[in-house]
């Protein structure tokens, strides 16, 4: 069928969508690491007495992960980005916010 016009759509809002997932695990990671590290803030990280610290940090990475998206989408939701770069540091942070949730890796980290 010569004469069709092939339409594409903008990326950006894939690209939101990526960087801010893989931004969450990262901030899971954080939260985890920050709240088993430190006493002060795994006090302030315990929002509901059942599970402890982890429901804060939980919420936290869940709510940081909402502000992200949010932030990006608005930003690039017409734009096309170039995915390669976004798909490296989304693999980068995806890496760290698994190793900040392993329990060796956190025991190194902190000494133990």
């Amino acid at each position: 069928m010569a004469g069709d016009a092939v339409s594409t759509r903008p990326n950006g809002a894939g690209a939101a969508t990526i960087v801010a997932a893989a931004f969450g695990c990262f901030a899971l990671g954080v939260l985890a690491f920050v709240g088993d590290a430190f006493p002060g803030i795994a006090h302030l990280l315990n929002i509901w007495n059942p599970t402890g610290p982890l429901s804060g940090v939980t919420d936290g990475a869940i709510a940081l992960w909402l502000i992200v998206w949010f932030a990006l989408s608005r930003r690039w939701n017409a734009r096309d980005v170039d995915m390669h770069g976004f798909n490296i540091l989304s693999a980068l942070l995806l890496i760290g916010g698994l190793l900040l949730t392993f329990p060796p890796f956190m025991d190194l980290l902190q000494g133990k």
